[in-house]
C-alpha cells in the first residue's frame, strides 16, 4: 500500500484551486457538459448519530454543530465528454462548519491517479459542480477548493463494509448497520437527498484524516453508503 506523499508538483496550489481557468473559486459557474457517473458513494461524518441531513435535505444542524466528513467515490461506469471514467475512484475531504444547506462548505479532492489528464479535469469539474447536473448546487454550496490532486485512491468493498485508503491522508472502514433481516441493512428510502434517495445507514470502525491542517477521528461515529446515478444536464 502506498503510504508516501506524492511531490508538491502532483499538488496544485492552492491559488490555481482546481484549474487556471478558476481564478476565483468564490465566483464559480456551472457549464453545462455532457457527463455521467455511476457507482457508489460512502462516507464518514463527526455526527454521532446517524446524519440528519439525509431527512431533513440539509436543513437540520448536524449533531456536532459541524460537519466534518470524508467521502470516497466508486465509479463503476462514467464518461465526461467522451472521455472514459470507468473504474475510478475519487476522495473528497470536506469541512461543513454549520447546516449543510447552508453552505460554506470547504472541500479538498484526491482524483484517482490513474485517470488521464481529460478524465482529471472532467472529474474536478463535476465535483466542483461547474460541469453542471446532479452536482451543479456545488457551485452555491461550496465556499473554498482547499486543494486537488492526484493520488492512489485505494477503495474496497467487502461485504457489509467499505474501506478507503489514500496514503497516510485518509483511512478509513465502515460497516452497514444490520437490520431485524440481517440479509438487509437498515436503510432510508425514497428521500429525496441530493445524493439519492436510497441511503444505507453506517458507523464508522476505524476512520482517520490527516490533511490540510485537518487531524479528525470518526470512529463510531456516523456513516453512510449511496449507490449513486448522477449526469450532467445535457
Amino acid at each position: 500500500m502506498a503510504t508516501n506523499r506524492l511531490s508538491e508538483a502532483d499538488r496544485l496550489p492552492v491559488s490555481q484551486r482546481i484549474d487556471s481557468r478558476m481564478p476565483n473559486p468564490r465566483r464559480r459557474e456551472a457549464t453545462p457538459t455532457h457527463w455521467a457517473i455511476k457507482g457508489e458513494l460512502f462516507l464518514n461524518c463527526s455526527c454521532e448519530v446517524f446524519c440528519p441531513c439525509v431527512v431533513s435535505l440539509g436543513a437540520h444542524p448536524p449533531t456536532e454543530g459541524h460537519c466534518h466528513a470524508w467521502m470516497g467515490i466508486i465509479i463503476d461506469e462514467g464518461h465526461y465528454e467522451g472521455e472514459d471514467l470507468s473504474g475510478l475512484n475519487v476522495g473528497l475531504l470536506v469541512d461543513i462548519p454549520g447546516r449543510m444547506g447552508e453552505g460554506n462548505w470547504k472541500v479538498a479532492a484526491y482524483v484517482d491517479e490513474r485517470a488521464s489528464g481529460k478524465a482529471y479535469n472532467g472529474i474536478l469539474q463535476i465535483f466542483s459542480g461547474q460541469a453542471g447536473g446532479t452536482t451543479g448546487l456545488f457551485t452555491m454550496l461550496v465556499s473554498e477548493i482547499i486543494g486537488a490532486e492526484r493520488a492512489p485512491v485505494q477503495i474496497e468493498r467487502d461485504g457489509n463494509k467499505r474501506r478507503i485508503s489514500i496514503g497516510r491522508r485518509i483511512q478509513g472502514e465502515i460497516e452497514m448497520i444490520t437490520g431485524k433481516d440481517a440479509d438487509h441493512p437498515v436503510m432510508v428510502s425514497n428521500s429525496k437527498y441530493w445524493m439519492g434517495p436510497d441511503i444505507i445507514v453506517a458507523k464508522g470502525l476505524k476512520s482517520k484524516v490527516r490533511d490540510y491542517g485537518r487531524v479528525w477521528d470518526f470512529g463510531g461515529k456516523s456513516a453512510e453508503i449511496c449507490p449513486i446515478d448522477w449526469r450532467g444536464p445535457k
